[in-house]
């Protein structure tokens, strides 16, 4: 049975769910669901969680991002990027200085409106459903954090975007919003995600590969990779018990801990409350 985290290079076109419907087949497992959603436009790292991993994905749910974006200045599109239909054209007399400055600026806490075409819902209907409609309704800014941005010109309409930023956040919204500081208007033209968490892009094996692989069961990570920034302990028979049982045991350490059977099988993640592990989420 397979059980594991397996990092996926998204093709262009697919959605999240076409990727986990695909895998299903391939490891001949309904227990599969992907760690954050891509947009059909975008590629990239979308960590699957396969088997008993998907009792991991709660806690990939607020890992932080990077992706590598086009940005196209002076044109505004309905969806925010290149899929859409174009709004307006406006000339672009931005000079390479001038759009530091303003990516300087979204850099820190920001506020920021979800996209008419997403799938966030309100009133039971998803925004996308109801921009394909002709309608659009107000949406609450929500709060994202952009770690850092770094822009490099392409040409005098095009720019490489690298961005690190929370969970939550929409590049496309981004690149709008930039070009609106900027006062030409913008729309992203391509998004690659290279990051998510610890796992990165070089990570990551293409569809075909793991389709074709004669073995794809030995391309998944072990679960306990996603807690890779927590301590190990190996724990002592008796305590190995313990937290089979469900049960705490008092413990001289701090914080959370991977936990190890004396066969070398990871438990569970584990945290000190009130001089006792316990566990967090079992895994065995």
């Amino acid at each position: 049975m397979a059980n594991g985290i397996l990092i996926v290079d998204k093709p262009q076109e697919w959605t999240s769910q076409d990727v986990v419907a695909k895998l299903r087949g391939v490891f001949h497992e309904k227990r599969i669901g992907h760690g954050g959603t891509l947009d059909p436009m975008a590629t990239g790292v979308l960590p699957v969680f396969v088997g008993r991993a998907t009792r991991a994905v709660e806690f990939f749910e607020h890992a932080d991002k990077v992706y590598c974006a086009r940005l196209r200045l002076g044109c505004v599109t309905d969806t925010q990027d290149s899929m859409g239909t174009v709004l307006e054209e406006r000339p672009v007399h931005c000079t390479a200085e001038a759009v530091e400055v303003v990516l300087s600026n979204f850099v820190g806490e920001l506020q920021q409106i979800p996209p008419m075409y997403s799938a966030i819902k309100i009133g039971g209907k998803k925004l996308y459903e109801l921009a394909r409609a002709g309608k659009e309704v107000e949406r609450k800014p929500r709060q994202i954090t952009i770690f850092s941005l770094k822009g490099k010109q392409i040409s005098s309409e095009e720019w490489e975007l690298l961005v690190h930023c929370s969970k939550g956040t929409y590049i496309r919204t981004l690149c709008h919003d930039i070009g609106q500081a900027l006062g030409c208007g913008a729309c992203m033209t391509a998004l690659r995600r290279v990051k998510a968490g610890s796992y990165a892009v070089e990570q990551s094996f293409s569809l075909e590969h793991i389709i074709s692989a004669a073995e794809p069961e030995g391309l998944l990570l072990p679960v306990d990779s996603l807690f890779s920034q927590f301590p190990a302990l190996t724990l002592s028979p008796a305590q190995e018990k313990c937290v089979r049982n469900g049960a705490s045991f008092t413990y001289g350490g701090q914080g959370r801990y991977r936990v190890y059977g004396q066969n070398g099988d990871f438990l569970a993640l584990c945290e000190m409350r009130d001089s006792r592990l316990c566990t967090v989420k079992s895994f065995f």
